[in-house]
């Protein structure tokens, strides 16, 4: 194994899920890269949806670090790994798929029969924490003028670039996107990046009604306002081509699907704990597509470090403008959760220092953080 000059520290700070509302903050085992892997000392780690779920619904398993769209640097190579340096800025790509399945062989990687999900299992590491190994094969280097901070952005926009390849919108069609977090505004900005305009957008929070505007929305509106059909049969004289549905939330999904047009698509890519109640003659009568979109296309981290690294990608306002160090990461997820943040949050897990982003002033006494051990 190779290291960068100094010795590797024994343990490490990582923000460990302990049960539904309990992240804590410890001392824990620093990894080594096997054959093949490399160590990368994370720089910047997006807080996703997923987490979101994991932290505050306790999808997660207990024991797990979460983390998955993450920047770092080399900072030990395993044994036979060419083709890197010690300190190389790389992204994070997506998980190796087996490469034999039905769907692999046929360009949809998403739907491995092998896959697994990223915090689901104890084995599996993210990057809420200072060291993370991956396979040689999964590290991504950085375009020219693309920051190791903006590169962090790689996989939501995959996963946003995703849902559109999915759906074929085209510049003669109308959009809308329910939900202005992260990923809706992902998906509103790759829109804009591809020439297709006539985008609306529903959100209930102010914070990122306004964001969704500076970022080139044509509408945006307040959930309340969509109207509501009982009739399955009647639809929206002015109904949307494409409808992407970003929040996660039963409601607007529920929502989402009457403001779809005749013919027209549902795309779900938010995910939820609670499922949505549909009135399926909606779907038959109108001959609506409803479809889900998980995770990328085939080469969709290449394509999205592609489009980061074409200047249209408005970075600046997608990402907060604070990073957030590892124990300001329970306020960032609360923060999220209500809506009271924006953009995406980059948490550094090589501090601990006082976070910069809004502090949350009523956090339910089920879910208040933890901290144990010393930052390292």
């Amino acid at each position: 194994m190779t290291v960068l000059p100094g010795t590797l520290p024994e343990t490490m700070t990582a923000a460990v899920f302990r049960r539904k509302g309990e992240v804590s903050i410890e001392q824990v085992a620093a990894p080594r890269p096997e054959p093949g892997e490399v160590l990368l000392e994370i720089s910047h780690c997006g807080v996703c949806g997923s987490d979101i779920h994991f932290y505050t619904e306790g999808w997660g398993a207990p024991g797990s670090i979460e983390g998955h769209e993450y920047t770092g640097r080399i900072a030990a190579l395993g044994e036979g790994v060419v083709g890197w340096e010690l300190g190389d800025e790389v992204v994070g790509g997506p998980g190796i798929r087996c490469g034999s399945c039905e769907y692999c062989l046929t360009g949809r990687p998403s739907l491995c029969a092998a896959r697994d999900t990223p915090g689901m299992g104890g084995s599996w590491q993210g990057a809420f924490a200072r060291y993370k190994t991956i396979e040689a094969s999964q590290a991504l280097r950085l375009p020219e003028g693309v920051s190791i901070r903006a590169a962090a952005l790689t996989e939501p926009l995959a996963v946003a670039l995703h849902a559109i390849t999915r759906a074929k919108p085209t510049p003669d069609m109308r959009i809308l996107i329910t939900g202005a977090g992260p990923i809706g505004t992902l998906i509103l900005s790759a829109l804009r990046a591809k020439g297709i305009e006539d985008v609306t957008v529903s959100e209930p929070a102010p914070v990122r009604q306004e964001l969704a505007r500076t970022l080139g929305a044509v509408e945006v509106v307040h959930p309340d306002s969509l109207v509501a059909f009982t009739n399955p049969g009647e639809v929206r004289p002015d109904g949307f081509h494409i409808v992407f549905e970003a929040s996660g939330h039963a409601v607007a999904q529920e929502q989402a699907l009457a403001q779809v047009r005749r013919g027209g698509t549902l795309m779900l890519v938010g995910a939820g704990a609670k499922a949505p109640r549909w009135n399926a003659n909606r779907i038959l009568l109108n001959e609506i597509w409803v479809s889900g979109s998980f995770v990328y296309d085939e080469g969709g981290f290449h394509d999205a470090l592609a489009l980061l690294a074409s200047g249209m990608m408005p970075v600046d306002l997608l990402i907060e403008p604070g990073d957030v160090p590892l124990n300001g990461l329970w306020d960032a997820v609360v923060n999220l959760h209500e809506g009271r943040v924006a953009g995406k949050v980059m948490i550094v897990p090589q501090t601990t220092q006082v976070p910069q982003v809004p502090q949350t002033t009523q956090v339910p006494q089920t879910t208040q953080a933890t901290e144990t051990g010393s930052a390292s």
